[in-house]
C-alpha cells in the first residue's frame, strides 16, 4: 500500500481505501462485512470511510464492532452529514443542529471518541455557508473533528467555502469526495483544478463504476444474479450507466488489462490513482476477496500510451459535463 497527503494536510492516507456504502447494514451480512474490513487491514488499507445515513445509520455501527480493538491512531475514520437520519425537520442538511448532533450520533455508533474527517455530503441550499463553515470548525476546536471535507460539491461552492474560511480564519476544507471513474469524469474541467491550487484533494467514490467496469455486464443481457445491479438501491444508482453502448465500449477494454495482466477491476482502480488531485479511492466489497483483487491497483503506474488507449475505446460515452454535479435545491 501507498500512503499520499490529504490536500494540504499533514494528514498521510491510503491510497486505496474501504468504503461501506450499500453493503455493511444491508446487502452484506455483519460477519462477511467484518471479514472484508479485516481483509482491508491485511492488505495496509488505514482509511476507512462511511456516513450517517448508509443503512440508516447502521453501517457506521457495523463499522465500528469491525474495528474495534484496532489500535485507534493507526486508522484513519472519515464520515458525513447530510442526508435524514431521522424523521424531524432538522434531521437533515447542514445547521448547527443536524451538524452537532449528527456528530455525537456518528462517534456513538463508530465507538470512537473522534473522526479524522468529518464531510458535508451534499450542499445545503437551505442554511447559509458561514453557519456550516463555523459550526466545521467549531468541533475541530472541541477535538471532535480533526479535519473537515465535502462531498459533490460543485468548484464554486468549494471556492465560496473557502474563500469564508481564509476570511473568518476557520479551518479550510481539505479534500472533496466525488465520484470518479474511466466513464464519470464531471470534475476534471472545473473542480480538479481548483482543488490543484487550492490544496484540496480528491476522495473518490465509485472508481469501477459501481462494478460497470469489471466487464461482468455484458450488452443485451440481464445482470448477473446476485450482482449489486439487480439489488434495488444498487440498481437505481447504476442506470446511467447500464446502457448498451457504454457496456459495449467496457468489454473493449479487456485486451488493455490483459496486456497490463491486471484485472478489469485494478485497470480501473489504477486509472483514478493516476490523478494526481486524487489521495484515496473507495472500494467496497462483499466480499474479502474482492478487497484483495483491488488493492492490487495500488502503486501501479499507467503511461500515456495507455491512458490514450483507453480514452480512444470509450470514446463519447464518457461523460464530462460538471453541471452533473448537482445537490438538492431544498432539503430531503
Amino acid at each position: 500500500m501507498e500512503f499520499r497527503h490529504l490536500g494540504r494536510s499533514g494528514l498521510k492516507v491510503s491510497e486505496i481505501s474501504y468504503g461501506n456504502w450499500l453493503t455493511h447494514g444491508s446487502q452484506v451480512e455483519e460477519d462477511a462485512a467484518k471479514q472484508c474490513v479485516q481483509a482491508a487491514l491485511d492488505e495496509g488499507i488505514t482509511t476507512f470511510d462511511t456516513a450517517d445515513v448508509y443503512a440508516g445509520t447502521k453501517a457506521e455501527e457495523v463499522l465500528g464492532r469491525a474495528l474495534k480493538g484496532v489500535r485507534r491512531e493507526s486508522l484513519e475514520i472519515f464520515t458525513k452529514v447530510y442526508w435524514p437520519t431521522g424523521p424531524g425537520r432538522n434531521d437533515s442538511g447542514l445547521s448547527r443542529k443536524h451538524i452537532t448532533e449528527s456528530i455525537h450520533g456518528s462517534l456513538r455508533r463508530l465507538q470512537t471518541d473522534y473522526v479524522d474527517l468529518y464531510q458535508a455530503h451534499r450542499f445545503d441550499h437551505e442554511t447559509p455557508l458561514e453557519e456550516t463553515i463555523k459550526t466545521f470548525d467549531d468541533l475541530v476546536r472541541q477535538g471532535k473533528v480533526l479535519y473537515v471535507g465535502v462531498s459533490e460539491w460543485t468548484a464554486d461552492q468549494i471556492g465560496r467555502a473557502l474563500k469564508i474560511a481564509d476570511e473568518m480564519g476557520f479551518d479550510r476544507i481539505v479534500s472533496n469526495q466525488p465520484e470518479y471513474s474511466m466513464l464519470w469524469r464531471v470534475i476534471e474541467s472545473e473542480v480538479v483544478p481548483l482543488c490543484e491550487k487550492e490544496g484540496v484533494s480528491q476522495i473518490v467514490w465509485s472508481p469501477v463504476a459501481q462494478g460497470v467496469l469489471t466487464g461482468k455486464y455484458l450488452p443485451g443481457q440481464q445482470p448477473p444474479q446476485g450482482s449489486r445491479a439487480v439489488d434495488v438501491a444498487g440498481g437505481n444508482t447504476m442506470k446511467k450507466m447500464m446502457r448498451d453502448d457504454v457496456l459495449t465500449r467496457v468489454q473493449e477494454l479487456k485486451p488493455i488489462a490483459a496486456d497490463l495482466g491486471l484485472s478489469m477491476a485494478q485497470l480501473a482502480v489504477a486509472w483514478v490513482l493516476q490523478n494526481p488531485n486524487l489521495a484515496s479511492a473507495i472500494i467496497g466489497a462483499s466480499r474479502p476477496e474482492q478487497v484483495r483483487d483491488n488493492v492490487k491497483a495500488a502503486g501501479v503506474k499507467l503511461d500515456a500510451e495507455v491512458l490514450k488507449r483507453i480514452d480512444d475505446v470509450l470514446g463519447d460515452v464518457v461523460e464530462r459535463d460538471p453541471a452533473k454535479t448537482v445537490s438538492p435545491a431544498t432539503r430531503p
